[in-house]
């Protein structure tokens, strides 16, 4: 079932729409390097004026995209526990979903920010069976990634109480915050106006960026790229913004029982990859 059908387009549509999408690997992959930057920040006023001049309601809907992207460029999103930072992002974060969202419902009143959630009706086996492939696949793939690559040490090395539950909450929150933007919004949106696949991949290259920042670099796209492609399909099929955050979340939750042993390996000695020695 899709989201919204695709209008009918002219070939600029998916120019402007990749402009928009490529502008996340200049702000966020080449964070720092001025020349990307301004090619990131280019890129969008480029794409925004081509959206507008093919298809009004084009435009706005990338503009929901853009705005974000450009407020999340002024701030870092590396890892990070300082409480400062922790109400700094998540602060960001927060009005880079509340925004687009207000701006659909009430000022362009089209409503096509949403979150659905199936309510009334359960998740069917094959639902539930991918649930349980999910930590499966967490416990054998994440430790490898992380340790391997060393992306682990991206993440603080947590020692106190406070620390631990700060990593735990704030790798909660942004898995959470990743749902809601890059699929809720940046896919919803694009869905409105293009088929499946071209959505989901622009999405894809939206979120696979930003994660890059926050810490899974090195191979960590050849991760993250077939995620966000099927957290995209998952939601076409779904509909249910609580069954891809549920998704999500059980990834995480090994996400950082595996940082906690990259670290600290005697404190939680469950998986079967050994952290290099310090």
């Amino acid at each position: 079932m899709n989201i919204n059908p695709p209008q009918s387009l002219g070939g600029g549509a998916l120019v402007a729409a990749t402009l928009i999408a490529m502008a996340a690997p200049a702000l966020f992959v080449t964070r720092g390097i001025p020349v990307f930057m301004g090619i990131g920040y280019a890129a969008l006023a480029i794409g925004l004026v081509i959206a507008f001049t093919n298809n009004r309601a084009l435009g706005r809907d990338l503009s929901l995209i853009a705005v974000p992207l450009v407020a999340i460029s002024f701030i870092s999103i590396e890892a990070n526990l300082e409480w400062s930072n922790i109400a700094l992002m998540g602060s960001v974060l927060t009005l880079c979903v509340v925004f687009p969202y207000v701006m659909s419902r009430w000022v362009f009143r089209d409503h096509v920010v949403r979150f659905p959630g199936r309510p009334g009706e359960p998740w069917s086996r094959g639902e539930w069976a991918w649930l349980g492939a999910v930590l499966v696949l967490g416990y054998l793939i994440l430790p490898v990634y992380f340790i391997t690559s060393g992306s682990y040490q991206n993440w603080p090395a947590v020692e106190t109480p406070s620390e631990i539950a700060r990593l735990f909450v704030g790798v909660g929150f942004v898995g959470i915050w990743d749902e809601l933007f890059f699929i809720c919004i940046v896919f919803a949106l694009l869905r409105r106006h293009f088929p499946f696949w071209t959505a989901n991949v622009l999405q894809a290259i939206v979120f696979v960026s930003f994660l890059w920042e926050l810490g899974y670099r090195s191979w960590g796209p050849a991760l993250t790229l077939p995620f966000a492609l099927i957290q995209g399909w998952i939601f076409e099929k779904s509909r249910s913004v609580w069954y891809i955050i549920t998704v999500h979340l059980l990834f995480d939750v090994v996400v950082f029982l595996v940082l906690v042993y990259a670290h600290h390996p005697e404190w939680l000695p469950i998986f079967f990859v050994a952290p290099p020695a310090p």
